[in-house]
């Protein structure tokens, strides 16, 4: 009996959440894959005139690592009843993320989040994917558009998409892209924090997913602290970007100094705001403001400053920074940063399929379809590898419905009832997700109180989106 032939490859061109998440999903599924990461070293593959042999370096990214943690090691809530990227995280480990079974075998005390050792998440990752036999890894930047020999492709370039590729897209679609700021957040080492002034916290005690509910380190301030240092926060100098200064911010990774511009409360209100927090030290004493502390890598040596993107010039940071009570001697691993992202006009140029309508051979994945965050760039990277796997094997595959966390994504970057001209990064969020009533009783039929209805709602919402991802994978 002759054997069935082995199908031709699928090219996945990024290496990044997304890319990897991809890559793993087609060979997972039986598909051969080639992955082009431009920041490994390598010869090019037969690309011709596209390929340039790698490493090319971004202004982000430290390692050649695959699915390197540029920004935060936050995956973010790990909650699937109540918060939506939680019910995210359940979604992907439902469909055997490699990101996700990474991530939980890395993870770092976190309170209710995620978080994960950066390094060894990034080199068990690399590793899976170098190991298995139908992934091949070539290191080269797709400085253009991919052959046209290449029939099916995943770009999964991310925010940091090179400028010929990107500028080669935007031609073959007539659209221009869109970009905003993304900033990077500092990281301390642990045995410069000074104990007798912080102390070990999560909020309101909550357990994360190693139960851990002292998961972040806290720095106290009192309102005289709190205002000298938004004082010095806005008369510190900037980093200056000339050519793309009108690119405008995506909200959900401000930097604080543009927090303290838009009012001198709102940091306190937002990333260093005090709820939940007691001082062991005088528990009747309510600090003013609270910076935290989450840990960045397994040891416990690092640790990263949450919500402290900053585009503060590099000579500032740490002054400004060792004005925070507790940081006074704070010696920096990496001090924080600012680039800029690029995302598609997806509602206008992508199909439900997450393919290019102008070029249907090339698929998109991961931020540069206007999601926000890790997780939802890994989840959109998982569901093009599917997609892509599904066609290239002969069986058609439709996006999950839009009740599901994952096909909400969906929804929102190709629906259209979007506004292509207001069209904006997204974080994962209930109100993407198709409305249901907030019960009035629960599941004993005893009375739920209005305040509890809307937790409720989420937990309905939840329930309904893992059944139907359920149900959508099965069939």
């Amino acid at each position: 009996m002759t054997a069935s032939p082995s199908p031709s490859p699928v090219h996945v061109v990024g290496g990044g959440l997304a890319g990897s998440e991809a890559a793993w999903q087609l060979a997972q599924a039986g598909v051969p894959v080639i992955l082009h990461e431009m920041r490994r070293a390598g010869p090019p593959s037969s690309s011709g005139a596209v390929g340039r042999p790698g490493p090319v370096k971004t202004d982000a990214h430290q390692t050649d690592g695959l699915a390197e943690l540029v920004c935060s090691n936050s995956f973010r809530s790990d909650d699937w009843e109540y918060n939506a990227v939680g019910l995210l995280h359940a979604e992907m480990r439902e469909l055997g993320s490699i990101i996700m079974s990474s991530g939980d075998a890395h993870q770092v005390p976190a309170g209710g989040a995620l978080a994960v050792d950066r390094e060894g998440f990034s080199e068990a990752v690399t590793k899976r994917l170098l190991d298995h036999p139908l992934i091949t890894v070539v290191g080269e930047e797709i400085a253009g558009l991919p052959p046209e020999d290449w029939d099916s492709v995943i770009v999964a370039t991310g925010p940091l998409t090179s400028p010929a590729l990107a500028d080669a897209i935007l031609k073959a679609t007539g659209e221009e892209s869109l970009s905003f700021f993304d900033a990077i957040a500092p990281i301390v080492h642990a045995d410069s924090i000074d104990f007798d002034i912080a102390w070990r916290q999560s909020r309101y005690d909550k357990e994360g997913p190693g139960g851990d509910a002292a998961a972040y380190v806290n720095c106290p301030m009192d309102k005289a602290t709190y205002d000298a240092f938004i004082d010095a926060l806005l008369d510190g100098p900037k980093a200056e970007f000339k050519d793309w200064e009108h690119v405008p911010y995506f909200d959900g990774c401000l930097p604080i100094e543009v927090m303290a511009e838009r009012g001198r409360e709102t940091l306190r209100h937002g990333p260093m705001k005090p709820v939940g927090l007691t001082n062991p030290r005088d528990p009747q004493v309510k600090a003013h403001a609270i910076v935290q502390l989450r840990q960045d890598n397994a040891l416990g040596t690092l640790f990263n400053m949450v919500g402290f993107q900053t585009k503060l010039k590099h000579g500032a940071q740490a002054e400004v920074f060792r004005m925070i009570p507790g940081l006074q001697d704070a010696q920096f691993a990496r001090l924080g940063g600012l680039h800029r992202n690029t995302f598609l006009n997806s509602p206008r140029l992508l199909d439900r399929q997450l393919r290019l309508k102008a070029l249907p051979r090339l698929r998109f994945a991961g931020q540069v379809t206007g999601v926000e965050g890790y997780v939802e760039s890994a989840a959109l990277g998982l569901l093009a590898g599917r997609l892509a796997a599904a066609e290239r094997l002969g069986r058609p595959l439709e996006a999950p419905p839009p009740e599901t966390a994952i096909g909400a994504l969906v929804e929102h970057i190709t629906g259209g009832h979007l506004d292509g001209a207001k069209f904006q990064p997204m974080n994962v969020n209930y109100g993407l997700l198709p409305p249901l009533e907030a019960p009035r009783v629960d599941a004993e039929g005893k009375r739920i109180p209005p305040k509890d209805r809307g937790r409720a709602k989420k937990r309905l919402m939840s329930v309904r989106a893992l059944d139907a991802l359920k149900a959508w994978r099965d069939a």
